[in-house]
């Protein structure tokens, strides 16, 4: 266990620190019906990284990561400002080209690398073996500081996640509100894609959401089982990982999927059929 913790402790803190975030954005997420937002987004934030690299940027490095926030703003943007009372077509359809011609083009722009393999593998899985205390320290602060603007507009943010005709019926500028939700969002996910991958910042925001809702009626519940299993299976997933010799962050998201059929089991076994909602 003593060698475990020297070689794991900070991918550990560092899923611990994700999963803390994700938990409660995944609430909003799951919500709005939107699932898919954070793989486009993390995707944009991948895309933005890529073309640092066409500048002869790394993609770790801290120019690739004011590239990808920049592209996460602008995607950010775009998934505001097309949200409309009554849509032409559901804002998911538009939030799956978004990713799928961003993970298209960050294809193109790789293949012109004779790495590109390698770093495509890295923007899937991510570098947690490597996280860095100083890498965990800021994220830290700036969740910390996502978090209070999230504390302070609770109201309007939870009003629009959950009822959006409602926050439409008051007069609330619901694209204003809903562009400090996904400008927020995509700071949290480009800044967890830079440490955690696509995949388990995924699994991250999402797994947990919905084993809340599994388990769980009110929002603190839902938040609280959804924290307990974000800490827990990245515990389970740091160990696997250590004691299989496998690699981090996809023996992680592994781990996610076995609490995701754990909780629906134990969800169904409750009686908790329509949980989802």
């Amino acid at each position: 266990m003593t060698t475990m913790l020297e070689l794991m402790l900070q991918p550990l803190v560092a899923c611990l620190v994700l999963a803390g975030m994700h938990a409660y954005l995944g609430m909003h997420v799951v919500k709005r019906e939107v699932i898919f937002v954070d793989l486009a987004l993390a995707q944009v934030s991948a895309l933005g990284a890529t073309v640092a690299f066409l500048f002869n940027y790394d993609l770790h490095s801290l120019q690739g990561f004011w590239f990808g926030l920049g592209f996460t703003l602008l995607g950010a943007a775009v998934f505001s400002f097309t949200r409309s009372r009554n849509p032409i077509v559901p804002q998911e359809a538009l939030i799956g080209c978004v990713y799928a011609i961003s993970a298209a083009a960050a294809i193109l722009v790789l293949s012109r690398a004779p790495e590109g393999g390698e770093e495509l593998k890295a923007i899937l899985v991510g570098n947690l073996l490597f996280v860095e205390w100083s890498d965990i320290g800021f994220i830290l602060l700036v969740y910390i500081g996502v978090g209070a603007v999230h504390w302070f507009a609770r109201k309007q943010l939870l009003l629009i996640s959950e009822n959006p005709a409602a926050a439409f019926d008051k007069g609330m500028h619901v694209r204003f509100w809903d562009f400090v939700f996904y400008g927020t969002f995509g700071l949290v996910v480009t800044n967890s894609v830079h440490i955690a991958g696509v995949l388990l910042v995924f699994a991250l925001l999402i797994v947990p959401s919905l084993c809340g809702m599994f388990l769980a009626d009110s929002v603190p519940r839902r938040l609280a089982v959804g924290w307990a299993v974000g800490v827990v299976t990245s515990f389970v997933g740091i160990y696997a990982s250590f004691q299989w010799d496998l690699p981090t962050g996809a023996t992680v998201v592994c781990a996610f999927g076995v609490s995701l059929v754990v909780c629906g089991t134990a969800g169904r076994l409750m009686g908790r059929t329509g949980a989802a909602h």
